[in-house]
């Protein structure tokens, strides 16, 4: 029984059982989520979704932290909040700039629901230890060995229902992400088998998340909120709220509810066996993952067209064609975005920043840039043309300019697929970038320190105390 497998496996995992290359995933995935949490904070999502809340009185102490907001340790309660709130704020906050991880086979963004979720439970538990004789904190590697029980749920589950699942308009990350949530946090708090079956089941019922949000804030409030009703699941299991010990499975359960096709159970079987994690990607560019080849080749082609003495500009260029998967088109086909989250699904705004900046930052990914005059009347010589042979890490892009010279570029592997990952230092430059802007350089690099150390430390929840 699927549901029954999954929770055996995650209650059974140890620390032992990972692998040097899963446990050396799971900490680029955690660390990778960390400064996509600060750096989204500068978004108005994160912070509506933390405002509005205190505003109403809602909440209880102050026990976790809003990570791109602390200025201080919590001694004054500054930048913490109960651990409902914080996951909540710091799942939006890590995808809402569509710069998080991406398991390529199911286009899961996996760290964000889970280490949000792990992380505030976490640092609620450290609260609730201290002075308790026997108790001891969550170290490093109970960590990661929860996080790596939640993230190899979901993307075993997603997997199993996988494209169906997705076609039909649900998003993935967050339909899942719960489950994979409630398996992590009940792996952290030591739930038997039985009482991770409910939670799964009651994370299972509360599944969120659809594509026609993509482009708005609610996108990363699917995030959010299924970071709260993975832990909330667990929360209400161990205190003896029941549910269905057959969730998943059943005839009217999440498999067959979400999607017409499902094989959990050859999926759960290899779990422990085949690790997901190592298929992660991180992204190199904030935007929907199947543009990352067209902006991938419209850089080089900016650099390429610069080192020939060439101007880039409306009047320079008399055409941009792609020849691209259909995928693009069908998840990021708008053509005429008015805001930063809308331009992110955008391939147009896409090839247009990508050949005029040369570069795709979060900056590139604002209202105003969006907005910019150059900018639309560069998107609006963008061609699209799709075919089922090119693959989703592929794309040909090419410029006509204006005296009738061509230069074309055919990206085989974009830069952070699997064929063409992202190196340690270009991880490092990544999180610098976003964690600087939001907190300072010195508290940037203090911040990376701890969270790629994460593994050996002996008190997680004490991680923040650190930066």
């Amino acid at each position: 029984m699927a549901t029954f497998a999954l929770a055996s496996w995650a209650t059974n995992l140890t620390y032992a059982d990972l692998t040097a290359p899963v446990v050396d995933a799971a900490v680029k995935s955690i660390y990778n989520w960390a400064g996509c949490a600060i750096g989204g904070f500068a978004q108005d999502a994160p912070q509506i979704a933390l405002n509005t809340p205190q505003v109403a009185g809602f909440g209880g102490p102050p026990t976790s932290s809003i990570l791109g907001l602390n200025t201080s340790t919590g001694d004054d309660g500054y930048g913490f909040a109960d651990a409902q709130l914080a996951a909540f704020v710091n799942g939006i906050a890590s995808h809402v700039d569509d710069y998080d991880d991406t398991h390529l086979a199911t286009v899961i963004h996996p760290a964000g629901v889970v280490a949000s979720a792990l992380f505030a439970i976490t640092e609620a538990e450290s609260q609730a230890r201290k002075g308790k004789d026997q108790a001891k904190p969550v170290s490093g590697p109970e960590f990661l060995t929860a996080f790596v029980a939640g993230v190899e749920a979901e993307l075993k589950l997603g997997l199993s229902v996988f494209p169906e699942h997705y076609d039909v308009g649900w998003h993935i990350t967050s339909t899942t992400g719960s489950i994979g949530a409630a398996v992590a946090v009940g792996k952290l708090l030591g739930l038997d088998t039985e009482h991770l079956q409910h939670a799964i089941g009651i994370a299972s019922t509360q599944v969120i998340g659809m594509q026609a949000f993509f482009g708005s804030m609610t996108k990363s409030f699917h995030v959010g909120r299924a970071t709260q009703s993975g832990l909330l699941a667990v929360l209400l299991a161990q205190n003896g709220y029941t549910s269905s010990l057959t969730a998943l499975e059943d005839t009217f359960g999440w498999l067959h509810v979400v999607s017409t096709r499902q094989n959990a159970s050859a999926e759960f079987a290899e779990l422990g066996k085949t690790w997901e994690i190592q298929s992660n990607t991180f992204k190199p560019f904030p935007c929907g993952i199947v543009m990352h080849p067209t902006i991938d080749g419209a850089i080089q082609l900016h650099n390429q067209t610069l080192s020939e003495g060439k101007s880039i500009s409306t009047e320079s260029i008399k055409s941009i064609d792609l020849r691209v998967n259909p995928e693009v088109l069908v998840l990021t086909g708008q053509t005429d975005p008015q805001t930063g989250l809308a331009g992110k699904f955008s391939i147009y705004h896409a090839a247009a920043v990508g050949l005029l900046y040369g570069e795709a930052t979060p900056a590139q990914f604002t209202d105003q840039v969006v907005q910019n005059e150059t900018v639309v009347s560069m998107r609006k010589l963008v061609n699209v043309t799709t075919d089922d042979t090119v693959a989703e890490d592929q794309a040909y892009v090419s410029i006509t300019f204006s005296d009738g010279s061509t230069l074309e570029k055919f990206v085989e592997h974009a830069i952070g697929s699997l064929a063409n990952p992202l190196s340690v230092e270009e991880l490092r430059t990544k999180f610098m970038d976003q964690v600087s802007r939001q907190i300072g350089s010195e508290r940037a690099e203090r911040a990376y320190i701890a969270f790629t150390n994460i593994g050996n430390m002996t008190d997680v929840g004490r991680l923040r105390t650190l930066f």
